[in-house]
């Protein structure tokens, strides 16, 4: 599971890819996300796709720092609702923790943790998978957005004693002084900054304890609401595949970047597979449009991935009892009824 990222952490992307004389569209569709991805921030993403739409965006913007540039435009509107609980905690310190503590909402593919070495505090950006093409992009996007987040919490009182690279420099040093107001420090063992630990007890003007304790609360309900989201991304995946075709869980598990065995193996840890969610993302759009088009049943049997209009009657027999077209008569027989009663309540 940990190859996922909220779709937030595209926030800002298609005005920036415009401001660089780029087509997001096209771009998004290069790196095979979803063309509706920037719609809806709270759905999930593959973090190997976004890592490779910012590797394609620099190369395509002949911009060698795009991703630093980019997590500077994004700032930290990227982080969601969780920059709430963030700027109510107490201090510096407790505001890194809370975001260390619930990063795993925002991205499971990398962590953020804090790290404190004698006088001084490493804030640290790491993934597990390091030999993604495209990743130092991501790494200086997330440093970047990072020094916007310090400058947030602590406003001039910002002043970074060093950054961390773990890769090599992507373009001359100058760049990223411009941008930094430091140097990095390249092929270092962390992608960090590093600044003094007595900033951690700096208190956060904007700090409500009773907030904070409400905003925590409604973050662990969302924890607790992340080991069941899985069902229903593939819903959503199916949703989106099924108007061209017959969809299979090798289909859905490549789109993911994990192999059938393994999309099948999760399902089954949430008691469900993808034959079940198949059936249940069937049925429901089979109903949807029986209850409000035209549809022919042929057409509406092609829409669902079914080679023949026998397959999908037997199916709908079997998810309702009677089938397609009586379902339709019943459903339309009902909405008759209660047009008529709620024009004779108007007169």
């Amino acid at each position: 599971m940990t190859d996922f990222a909220r779709a937030s952490v595209l926030s800002g992307y298609h005005e920036f890819a415009l401001s660089k004389g780029l087509d997001p569209s096209a771009l998004l569709a290069e790196a095979k996300l979803p063309a509706d991805v920037l719609e809806s921030q709270e759905s999930m993403i593959s973090y190997r796709k976004f890592v490779n739409l910012l590797n394609i965006s620099a190369q395509r913007s002949n911009d060698a720092l795009f991703g630093l540039h980019y997590g500077l435009h994004q700032g930290i509107s990227v982080f969601g609702p969780l920059i709430y609980l963030i700027r109510n905690a107490r201090n510096v310190g407790d505001a890194l923790r809370d975001l260390g503590n619930y990063f795993h909402l925002h991205m499971g593919a990398a962590e953020v943790r804090i790290e404190v070495q004698g006088n001084h505090v490493l804030l640290c950006y790491h993934t597990e998978e390091q030999n993604l093409l495209g990743l130092p992009q991501a790494a200086e996007l997330a440093i970047s957005v990072g020094a916007q987040l310090m400058r947030t919490l602590l406003g001039t009182r910002w002043r970074p004693q060093g950054v961390l690279l773990q890769h090599a420099a992507l373009a001359n040093l100058n760049s990223y002084r411009r941008a930094w107001d430091v140097t990095p420090q390249f092929n270092s063992p962390y992608n960090a900054w590093l600044f003094d630990a007595k900033l951690l007890e700096t208190p956060l003007s904007s700090a409500d304890e009773e907030l904070h304790k409400v905003l925590q609360k409604h973050l662990d309900s969302l924890d607790e609401l992340q080991v069941n989201e899985l069902p229903s991304y593939v819903q959503q995946l199916l949703r989106n595949f099924l108007p061209n075709g017959r969809v299979t869980i090798e289909q859905v598990a490549d789109y993911m970047m994990l192999s059938s065995r393994t999309l099948q193996r999760y399902l089954a840890e949430e008691q469900t597979s993808f034959q079940d969610l198949l059936d249940q993302t069937r049925q429901s759009l089979a109903t949807r449009y029986l209850r409000d088009s035209s549809i022919s049943l042929t057409q509406l049997a092609e829409l669902l991935g079914y080679s023949e209009l026998s397959a999908f009657s037997r199916a709908f027999q079997r998810w309702t009892g009677i089938s397609p077209r009586q379902w339709k008569k019943q459903n339309t027989h009902q909405r008759s009824i209660k047009r008529l009663r709620v024009t004779s309540k108007r007169q």
